[in-house]
């Protein structure tokens, strides 16, 4: 057994903050719960509110803009992001694989702007030995777009296999490489990345993962929002003195809701698809532990932004979908694929193309306000379990320390004990922007003078202790108390206005530091090119 510790970060796509059995939801993850109940969960860790950047800032340690990744994998260069990871970020898996780490990648990459041809910004290139995956996103769940192995296209083994479900393919695959790597390289240390597509729409799940969920959401989401508040006091995860966020003024109230079976039936199919990736999860723990390396095994868990909000009308939803996404319009055996919501469509087959809509995304990112997107507690805020017997024992804790995704690379290097490089192939790369968990997982006491910085399309924050500073685009700075009022109910802006002016100031150094794009002239690049704004 190698005296370096094993790491395995696990990565949802899309998912809420409360979604999980341990963080409050109705999804049964018996196999994340596992995890909490002899591991350490987070209270307050936070993405960068979209997929990409998300998975940029995780995998490099820096904010997403430094590494050429700003909004999404498109390119915009020269005169926006080039959504391609660059030459001036190092992966985790580039400089553990240089410790003497192999290093295993299943699920999606998404940070290429080329995903037909093999560039330097493939993950086989990017530090990765084994790849399994998809290049791009919001693909079929039964026939995924860019579906590759090492270099290879192989989206033909997945049109061949009536069988295939990308999720269970992902699980596998991850499974097999713990296992292969115990038996070929048993005395190496092994860091595998596991990247699923679940649970971003399009709504595809198998029946019987569904029909477990079945009648599970029709008491509605206004009441389900307050049955997760309860739980989340009741863990210890919420404070009990922040209120619910109120329901988005968008959304109806349940009674005054039609088509309630199918409205429960959407959100029924998004736990479905949640409920598979645990039982995939659980398989790959269990190898871990057949292969004794659970224990000295640092297993991460979290989400790359918050409930997603978007919305699919059936009437526009095919000309939407593909214009970002490679749309099969048919099955693998033929049969025609409806795109969009509507209540004539049951979700979850692989002849529909849904999402599950704003209003369960509200109810996903209880009990904060806002989604995907947005800098607002609900785009940004993730459940996050560790879990590392020999390093961290099998004490259950809750931490509520502040964290973001930088801190990721940093705490992985620290419990690898190996250190952050200054040159990739041959070019100097930017300083570690994140900081190690390792003593905030211990309960030590974190520095309270630390900032922590997001921009996402013109929405913006700085939080720095108490006080967080977060606008939407076009907006004024709203100034809330994280301490009072975590879900940003009551703005204070107006009362501390010398503390805006500071905070925005500190916002703007940063952000010209670290490459922010301006948002006006993002759209003026769109607007020039001729076409719209990317989704994913």
């Amino acid at each position: 057994m190698p005296s370096k510790p094993d790491v395995l970060i696990v990565l949802a796509d899309d998912m809420g903050f409360s979604d999980i059995g341990c963080y409050g939801g109705e999804v049964r993850t018996p196999n994340l719960d596992r995890l909490a109940s002899s591991g350490v969960r987070l209270t307050q860790f936070y993405n960068t509110a979209r997929c990409s950047p998300s998975r940029a800032s995780l995998l490099t340690g820096l904010h997403p803009h430094q590494t050429g990744i700003g909004i999404l994998n498109y390119d915009d260069s020269p005169d926006g992001y080039s959504g391609t990871l660059n030459d001036r970020c190092v992966t985790i898996a580039e400089v553990l694989g240089a410790a003497g780490y192999r290093t295993y990648l299943s699920g999606k990459w998404h940070l290429s702007n080329d995903v037909r041809h093999p560039d330097d910004a493939w993950p086989t290139r990017r530090g990765f030995q084994r790849f399994y995956g998809s290049l791009a996103g919001a693909g079929s769940y039964f026939q995924p777009d860019t579906l590759t192995r090492g270099e290879d296209n192989i989206e033909d083994e997945a049109r061949d296999d009536p069988d295939f479900y990308y999720t269970d393919a992902i699980s596998d695959h991850a499974a097999a490489f713990v296992e292969e790597h115990d038996r070929i390289h048993g005395d190496d240390p092994m860091f595998l990345y596991i990247a699923y597509t679940a649970p971003h729409w399009p709504l595809h799940a198998p029946e019987e993962d569904i029909a477990a969920y079945k009648g599970r959401f029709s008491d509605g989401w206004d009441s389900l929002r307050e049955q997760r508040l309860h739980r989340l006091i009741e863990a210890g995860i919420i404070d009990r003195d922040w209120p619910l966020s109120d329901r988005d003024p968008l959304v109806p109230s349940w009674p005054d809701t039609p088509h309630h079976d199918w409205e429960a039936l959407r959100m029924a199919v998004y736990a479905a698809q949640i409920d598979r990736m645990d039982q995939g999860l659980g398989r790959i723990i269990d190898a871990l532990g057949a292969t004794g390396r659970l224990d000295n095994t640092l297993i991460i868990f979290l989400s790359d932004n918050g409930g997603c909000a978007e919305e699919m009308p059936a009437g526009s939803a095919e000309e939407f979908v593909s214009s970002f996404v490679a749309f099969s319009p048919v099955t693998r055996d033929g049969r025609p694929v409806a795109a969009g919501n509507s209540p004539d469509l049951d979700p979850g087959p692989e002849t529909t193309y849904a999402t599950y809509g704003r209003a369960w995304a509200n109810l996903s990112n209880t009990p904060f306000r806002e989604y995907k997107h947005w800098i607002h507690e609900g785009g940004i805020s993730t459940p996050l379990i560790v879990h590392w017997p020999a390093g961290l024992g099998t004490e259950p804790a809750i931490r509520t320390t502040p964290h973001q995704l930088p801190d990721i690379m940093a705490t992985v290097l620290d419990a690898a004990s190996v250190d952050y490089p200054a040159r990739r192939a041959g070019r100097d790369v930017l300083p570690l922007e994140g900081v190690s968990m390792l003593s905030s997982l211990r309960g030590e006491p974190a520095d309270p003078a630390r900032a922590l910085y997001w921009e996402h399309e013109g929405n913006a924050g700085i939080r720095r202790g108490r006080w967080k500073l977060v606008r939407k685009y076009g907006q004024d700075w709203e100034l809330y108390d994280m301490e009072r009022d975590r879900t940003e109910l009551d703005d204070r802006a107006g009362e501390h206005p010398a503390l805006v002016t500071e905070l925005a100031a500190d916002y703007e150094r940063w952000a010209s530091r670290c490459g922010v794009i301006p948002r006006e002239r993002v759209l003026e690049l769109y607007q020039r090119r001729g076409h719209g704004l990317p989704t994913g």
